[in-house]
């Protein structure tokens, strides 16, 4: 039947972390047949249930057309129940039951790309986290009701795949043209992991025996053209496999696991339990087809993924509010993974740049909140940077404190103590704690105030007594939700350098929590305090927040030789980089001298190029414009910013003149074996291209146009078109066509194509609206927008000035269409109040048009956030 003409909407209304009640019905099993047809998919679910506590039972369930409801094989009428838009309550149920309802769905015309959709002509895929489950079935879809999963999936013969969680128990034919499979979960599990997928899709596969014996089936599935670009994915996840047994001790638990990769999907990728769904770009990888960035994140987001499985799927979050605590801490074991892959160092700088770049912000702005916030509207607005940047950041700050002994003891608690539970932050903090013997409880400062805390530090040298102070101050700028806001512990990681030699002092100091003689841990857990070291003969350089030891805002009083000397004398590949992006900052933000950043970078390029080129590539990095206008809170003008780095790098590239083609021309990848390594001579060849290009050495476009051509490896492909197109180079125009001609049927690099267009320098409102209505431009594929918003957010002269009708109009479309990538995009703008006027009353005046035609709670949530300044 349809909800009834009288049924009583649900009111959308704030949810608070303080109103967690248990649920009051247990699912001990639940049996899902989900019939698939063309035009509309019918659903049977029968729910074996236990009450828990008083109240009533409550299915929560969106989009649905209930067909039947039966209890212990008693179909109900319509006074057995209340029904409205988001939920199905039914009156006087018994103490246990057996739950029988049966419902219509429409995945063929679902666009949001929640519960189950048609992804193309071929295929249909779940995407159930947070709240997706109820668009498939009326359910108690919360994270803390866990149950055992059999689902039997039915569809025409001309979708010969049939996927769900769990291990193949029975295949069958439904008459001529359809057939049937059934799949059981052993692993008690919430129903935002479930999964099913119902394709034409090949298959790569492949096995791993795990440090059990088990033989695991690995089975990556794609359309027939992309099998091969699967390769580097599955010996990924093989060492995801290995990486977590060696360093956390736990094995895979099932007979197979399975990736899905998906061109129409809103999310990174997802951890259903052994049915992973991927977005293409994240499992997709070939040097021909993606970058080397790219190709990095591949193997990032497989062990991600893969190590949800402990992190996330055995142990899952009690509610929502706790989100940070599997996402957080499976970052930080992805990040960990990362950096044996490639230069610990770089992974740390391109770990921490995200997190400035995107993370900071949010921290200062509107969008402000704690890793685990304490109320929200749409949880789908929560998936952030601060969950899970800064939630990695807290687990990190632990690790660091506890070393690797006693964190692995930490986690085997965990393990031990919650396997198969759905847990709380507090629980995690608990277990660390009693697992390690130190005492983690003053974390939970982190998790619950939202902010950048200010460390704010002063060196004092005594001369006489050769000694040296280092005062430490902790603060945090206020907000308005969040008025008692405590001081956290900062575990700074230090060094002291000698300013002559370069050489490190020996530490010696009670108060160090970790000390190996010249680096050492000091924990900084009060509003102010000292820490003073003697034996030091002269005044040193204070290396603070090594390796980034917290995510904190360092005010230190480095003078700009101070920076210089870590920037040539600093062992810490990190803190080169900070080292030298503090100089800069200085330079472009408060108009200190250049030329000091010139001589250390000069004197420190040649080493650091024969070590490590990809190391040497970052240490070239400018701040980029929009981190730039990240750290003005107040007359932010965006075309200053642009003028001030573009005369920089000019600058730059006359400074180091004819050793940009000496580099350029020494550089070979073709010799280099190890693929991090070659990464690193790829990226340092594109910077120096685009340093010749700014000394107007025309000759870089023959160079650009041979390696455009010669190379059958994206990232150089890429930079030299970059080179060609940004400077309107004569063979622009042939260059961008060749490359839609080779791989116009190739989505990933095409997104490249759009995006490397819409980040031009000189983009226009033309030809933006051109991209946009180029054929290969689709709204339903969220990679697709998001290569050309990328574009322009990589420009923010752009995005504040034309870009803002541009994010504005796609928001209002996406309002109705796929609200979660709508309120996602929207956020661009959520800095909006720091800009000069009169471009500050414009944007805001935009945004507050905005506010009339929006209804979903994730754009209306967003933007209400936004302007609450």
């Amino acid at each position: 039947m349809n909800i009834s003409a009288n049924a009583t909407p649900a009111i959308d209304s704030t949810i608070y972390l303080k109103d967690y009640q248990k649920p009051t019905f247990a699912v001990e099993h639940i049996d899902l047949d989900i019939q698939v047809h063309a035009d509309h998919t019918r659903v049977l679910a029968k729910l074996q249930m236990q009450r828990q506590s008083a109240g009533e039972l409550c299915l929560l369930g969106r989009d649905l057309q209930l067909v039947a409801v039966r209890i212990n094989g008693r179909a109900l009428t319509e006074k057995d129940y209340r029904l409205d838009t988001e939920q199905l309550v039914i009156l006087d149920a018994p103490e246990q039951l057996l739950l029988e309802t049966e419902v219509i769905i429409h995945p063929e015309n679902n666009t949001m790309l929640e519960g189950l959709y048609q992804a193309g002509d071929n295929l249909y895929v779940t995407q159930n986290e947070p709240e997706g489950f109820r668009k498939i079935t009326f359910y108690p879809d919360r994270p803390d009701v866990l149950s055992v999963f059999t689902t039997r999936v039915e569809a025409d013969k001309t979708f010969p795949v049939l996927l769900a969680n769990g291990n193949l128990i029975e295949t069958g034919t439904v008459g001529d043209n359809r057939h049937y499979a059934i799949w059981q979960d052993p692993t008690k599990k919430p129903s935002y992991l479930f999964a099913c997928v119902i394709g034409d899709l090949a298959v790569l596969r492949d096995h791993y025996v795990t440090s059990e014996g088990r033989d695991v089936a690995l089975e990556i599935y794609a359309v027939e053209k992309d099998i091969p670009k699967c390769h580097i994915a599955m010996q990924a996840l093989k060492h995801s496999m290995r990486w977590d047994e060696e360093h956390y001790g736990r094995p895979y638990d099932l007979d197979n696991y399975m990736i899905v990769a998906v061109s129409q999907f809103n999310m990174g990728a997802m951890e259903n339990k052994g049915l992973n769904i991927f977005n293409t770009s994240c499992v997709l990888a070939d040097e021909a087809y993606t970058t080397d960035a790219a190709i990095m994140r591949v193997q990032s987001v497989i062990a991600h993924e893969y190590f949800h499985n402990w992190t996330g799927n055995r142990i899952t979050c009690r509610d929502w509010f706790q989100l940070c605590l599997k996402e957080g801490l499976t970052v930080f074991r992805d990040q960990s993974f990362s950096e044996d892959l490639q230069s610990a160092a770089v992974q740390r700088i391109d770990d921490v740049a995200v997190l400035k770049a995107h993370q900071f912000p949010e921290d200062a702005g509107p969008l402000s909140h704690p890793p685990r916030p304490d109320h929200f509207v749409e949880i789908n607005n929560f998936y952030t940077a601060t969950v899970y940047e800064k939630g990695a950041e807290i687990n990190r700050m632990m690790a660091t404190l506890l070393g690797k002994e006693k964190y692995r003891a930490g986690t085997d608690e965990y393990f031990r103590r919650h396997d198969g539970q759905a847990v709380t932050v507090e629980d995690w903090i608990a277990a660390l704690s009693a697992g390690s013997t130190v005492d983690l409880s003053a974390f939970l400062t982190w998790y619950n105030q939202p902010g950048t805390p200010k460390l704010e530090v002063r060196g004092h040298y005594n001369a006489e007594q050769q000694s040296y102070r280092l005062d430490f101050k902790q603060s945090l700028k206020a907000h308005a939700k969040y008025p008692d806001l405590k001081p956290v512990p900062i575990p700074v990681a230090l060094a002291l350098f000698n300013p002559h030699t370069g050489e490190k002092y020996t530490l010696q100091h009670d108060a160090l929590v970790e000390n190996n003689q010249t680096e050492a841990v000091y924990l900084f857990d009060q509003a102010e305090a000292s820490l003073e070291f003697k034996g030091i003969d002269q005044a040193p350089v204070a290396s603070l927040l090594r390796n980034f030891s917290a995510p904190v805002n360092l005010d230190f009083n480095y003078s700009d030789q101070d920076l210089a000397l870590l920037l040539q004398y600093e062992n810490n590949g990190f803190n080169q980089w900070q080292a030298t992006q503090t100089l800069l900052e200085r330079i472009l933000l408060n108009d200190h001298p250049a030329q000091i950043y010139f001589d250390a970078i000069t004197a420190t390029l040649p080493s650091i190029i024969a070590r490590d080129p990809l190391l040497a590539s970052r240490l070239l990095d400018v701040p980029s414009e929009s981190y730039l206008g990240s750290r003005i809170d107040e007359h932010y003008q965006p075309e200053m910013i642009h003028e001030k780095r573009e005369a920089l790098l000019n600058q730059l590239a006359k400074v180091l003149g004819e050793q940009c083609k000496t580099i350029y021309l020494s550089l070979d990848p073709a010799t280099e074996k190890d693929f991090s390594q070659a990464m690193g001579v790829r990226a340092l060849r594109n910077i120096m291209l685009s340093l010749i290009a700014r000394q107007g050495d025309l000759s870089v476009f023959e160079l650009a146009a041979q390696q455009f051509k010669d190379s059958q490896n994206m990232s150089e492909r890429l930079g030299a078109l970059k080179i060609l197109v940004w400077n309107n180079a004569s063979q622009a125009q042939d260059a961008l066509a060749a490359f839609y001609q080779q791989y116009q049927d190739e989505a990933l690099a095409l997104d490249q194509w759009f995006l490397l267009q819409a980040s031009h320098p000189e983009a226009d409102v033309q030809s933006i609206q051109a991209l946009t209505e180029h054929p290969d431009y689709d709204l339903k594929t969220p990679n697709r927008i998001r290569a050309v918003t990328g574009g322009l957010n990589a420009h923010p002269v752009h995005a504040w000035s034309f870009g803002v009708a541009h994010f504005i109009e796609l928001a209002a479309y996406l309002d109705e269409k796929n609200p979660i990538v709508g309120a996602r995009l929207l956020q661009s703008l959520s800095r909006w109040y720091t800009l000069a006027e009169p471009q500050r009353s414009t944007v805001q005046q935009a945004l507050q048009q905005l506010q009339s035609k929006v209804q979903s709670k994730n754009v209306v949530e967003t933007l209400n956030s936004m302007l609450a300044v």
